[in-house]
């Protein structure tokens, strides 16, 4: 299976990729497994955030939905939380600043009273074929936005969640399979996973899960928005089954870690990679 190639200005909006992602807005369906639980996703205007904000919402959870500035992309995410009959929030801004990180989680707090499910998402990468072409502030911007601000999510979170609540953070195959073309990306999702097994040992006696998940390649607007053209058009042929993910096909894992069902599952890194095993 391959993409027609196509290339985007980063961050990039799903209304441009060839084909349309398929984040389950037609094929998921709820049973209760969140029922009356108040999350938090970043990155939930498009891609995998997108599609964990949907399957949340049929599951029963209201979502604050955070994003930089894909207005429209978010927009349509609103609309489906409250065709699902819960309440979104809609939260834009640059969590790569942390007052904007504890910003969210404060307007969570006055929405729903309480963070029951925090999802970390939201991630910045971009292709680089050396070492010296990576600019310093791309560095300093991508450890910012995918690593410290899970950090600071977290910090301000954790004094309004209780026992039974849960963490996620969105890693990646990247994490120990590193592209030698994302090497800031890559890093950042190494340490995510590294960062969430502390938590999990850190906060299990205040009831808190944290967990990681690790997806391989999934069709999202960050593919075309920071591959050249001919990468995209190959995008996900190299794993076992051959073709890239879709976002509703990460999202189910997210629901199992923050439902009660996951209770004793703590200190994860759950792969969806088309057969392409982490260690």
């Amino acid at each position: 299976m391959t993409q027609p190639p196509q290339e985007q200005k980063p961050p990039g909006t799903e209304s441009q990729m060839q084909p349309r992602p398929d984040h389950g807005e037609h094929s998921y369906q709820g049973s209760g497994r969140l029922a009356g639980k108040a999350a938090v996703v970043t990155g939930g205007d498009s891609g995998i955030g997108k599609a964990v904000a949907i399957a949340f919402a049929r599951e029963g959870a209201d979502v604050v939905i955070s994003y930089l500035d894909e207005h429209e992309d978010a927009r349509d995410t609103a609309r489906w939380v409250e065709d699902a009959g819960r309440k979104a929030v809609l939260i834009p801004g640059d969590l790569s600043e942390p007052a904007h990180c504890l910003a969210v989680v404060a307007q969570a707090v006055e929405a729903f009273g309480r963070v029951d499910v925090l999802v970390s998402n939201a991630a910045y990468q971009m292709t680089r074929t050396s070492l010296e072409e990576i600019p310093d502030e791309e560095w300093d911007h991508t450890l910012a936005l995918n690593l410290s601000a899970l950090f600071h999510l977290a910090k301000a979170a954790v004094p309004h969640m209780g026992p039974g609540s849960s963490i996620i953070g969105s890693s990646s195959v990247n994490s120990d399979q590193p592209s030698p073309t994302l090497l800031p990306y890559a890093a950042t999702k190494a340490a995510i996973a590294n960062m969430i097994a502390s938590l999990a040992q850190l906060l299990a006696d205040r009831g808190i899960r944290a967990n990681s998940v690790a997806p391989g390649p999934i069709w999202t607007p960050l593919i075309p928005a920071t591959m050249p053209p001919e990468h995209v058009e190959k995008f996900g042929s190299n794993v076992p089954l051959g073709r890239p993910g879709q976002p509703a096909e990460v999202a189910p894992v997210y629901v199992m870690l923050a439902s009660d069902e996951a209770s004793y599952v703590s200190g994860a890194r759950v792969a969806v990679t088309g057969g392409k095993p982490i260690l």
